[in-house]
């Protein structure tokens, strides 16, 4: 890690205003879309000091206001152990980020007449047709089938490995064996659900299962569709389910951290997985990207649906993605024990319902995101007109990066 001789030295250097590879992306000077480039300049500084402290290898931060890039920084290193440093253009492993694209080609073909979301999925995935629940009684059958919207708010009712009814029959599906996403949904399918659909939300594999949706109402395969219609449009051009041959110099490390410090992971599904294209492209989870990549998907979300001159969503479409779509039984949203106050989910985000002191309380009301499990953000408020996107690799999963960044950000609007 570098010395804080180093770390001073860093610091002093850093301006929020070198976008030089920020190219395709529209960028102004902070103070042109009334942000303080004083205030800003705190964000290198806590993400210095928290490479400093080991708490992260590297990390790389992107900021935008009303449709414009304002700060793009790279920190640290990318591989700690080769002494390769973290680039604004470094491919990240963005997992749970995933999501967000996924249910964006669905809401297209939402537009496009070819899937409803209040259908059952089951017209369009016919394995989820015979589904059972779970209960303590035994099990029984749904209320109502599975919609396709259920699919993409997580309150179909699949469960995960560490549900007390459901959890054994999970594990024992086998999904890391999948051959398909026909394979793969077949074998979700055969676990009992942990609830009654539409009666409670659960974090879980649901976005995977739309992805075979996407595919099968499209008639076209589910990363084919990606790339077709959102990633090469948008000019995406460094996100996709796999690293190319000619790109994985910039791929970064991934890393685990506990009380010892940083240690590289070096399992097979942290690096050998992302070397060919997958049997399963999840998309709940299986994408690689970079910080501006990302932040042109967030902008033509900000923009209405639309961006350079292509609609890639109605507007309506828009905010459904952008408002609450929970019933009120999925209430309080749980991450195992844990109780997210003030969050509702819509279409592909989580969202800030209310004001909450005891989870995020710098999130204004109206707040989008989510994360990847190696803990990367994204949020953004509509009525602030600001996206943020902060890109590290480190599990297990953490906030820390996000909580710290995001009162300076709000606190940096001038205007």
């Amino acid at each position: 890690m570098k010395s804080l001789l180093a770390f001073a030295l860093a610091i002093s250097a850093l301006s929020p205003l070198n976008l030089s590879t920020a190219a395709e992306l529209p960028a102004a000077k902070p103070a042109e879309v009334g942000l303080s480039a004083e205030k800003l300049n705190e964000v290198s500084k806590i993400m210095q000091q928290r490479v400093a402290d080991e708490k992260l290898a590297g990390g790389v931060v992107a900021i935008a206001r009303k449709g414009k890039l304002v700060y793009l920084e790279a920190f640290g290193d990318r591989d700690v152990e080769n002494d390769l440093p973290m680039e604004t253009d470094s491919i990240v492993r963005i997992y749970s980020m995933t999501k967000a694209i996924a249910t964006t080609a669905a809401l297209m073909l939402v537009d496009e007449g070819k899937l409803d979301p209040e259908a059952p999925a089951s017209r369009y995935v016919s394995a989820l047709a015979d589904v059972q629940v779970w209960t303590e009684d035994g099990l029984v059958a749904p209320n109502r089938p599975i919609t396709v919207a259920d699919l993409m708010r997580h309150t179909a009712g699949f469960g995960n490995s560490g549900h007390p009814g459901v959890g054994k029959d999970f594990q024992q599906a086998k999904l890391q064996d999948a051959t398909s996403l026909d394979d793969y949904v077949s074998r979700l399918a055969s676990v009992p659900l942990a609830y009654q659909p539409g009666e409670d939300w659960i974090y879980s594999n649901s976005i995977d299962v739309l992805g075979l949706v996407i595919q099968n109402a499209s008639g076209q395969p589910f990363d084919e569709f990606l790339q077709e219609r959102i990633l090469n449009p948008l000019g995406m051009n460094d996100t996709g389910f796999f690293v190319p041959e000619n790109k994985r110099e910039r791929f970064a490390t991934l890393y685990n951290r506990d009380q010892d410090g940083l240690k590289p992971n070096d399992s097979p599904q942290a690096n050998d997985r992302y070397y060919s294209k997958p049997a399963v492209p999840s998309g709940g989870g299986g994408l690689v990207g970079t910080a501006e990549d990302y932040m042109q998907f967030l902008m033509m979300i900000a923009n209405g649906g639309e961006w350079a001159g292509k609609r890639y969503l109605k507007p309506e479409t828009v905010k459904l993605m952008t408002t609450n779509q929970l019933p009120k039984a999925a209430y309080p949203i749980y991450f195992g024990k844990q109780v997210r106050h003030g969050i509702g989910y819509s279409f592909g985000f989580n969202v800030r319902v209310e004001a909450s002191d005891d989870w995020d309380s710098a999130a204004p009301v109206g707040e989008l995101g989510w994360g990847g499990a190696a803990s990367t953000h994204y949020w953004g408020s509509p009525k602030d007109e600001v996206i943020v996107v902060t890109l590290e690799q480190v599990r297990p999963y953490n906030f820390e990066t996000e909580w710290a960044i995001k009162p300076i950000v709000y606190d940096a609007i001038t205007e």
